[in-house]
């Protein structure tokens, strides 16, 4: 490989970080957002109010595999 090609790779590797990072982060937001802003009066409000955030967390955590994943094939990590 030559220096430009690395610092390319270098380049795209910072970007995907960030990407992964910008997903946790997004998903550490809705959980603070849960607990902060919607207080539930009861525990079937809370539990209905779960299952609506797992999909959405569920949706972060597969964009966030996923993305790992593609990393590691694209550049063998």
């Amino acid at each position: 490989m030559t220096a430009r090609e690395l610092l390319e790779l270098k380049e795209q590797i910072a970007k995907a970080k960030n990407t992964v990072a910008e997903l946790k982060g997004q998903q550490n937001a809705m959980m603070k957002q849960l607990r902060e802003e919607w207080k539930c009066d009861t525990v079937e409000d809370a539990e209905n109010l779960i299952r609506k955030m797992d999909g959405e967390i569920d949706a972060l955590n597969k964009n966030i595999e996923e993305g790992m994943k593609e990393l590691e094939s694209k550049y063998q990590i």
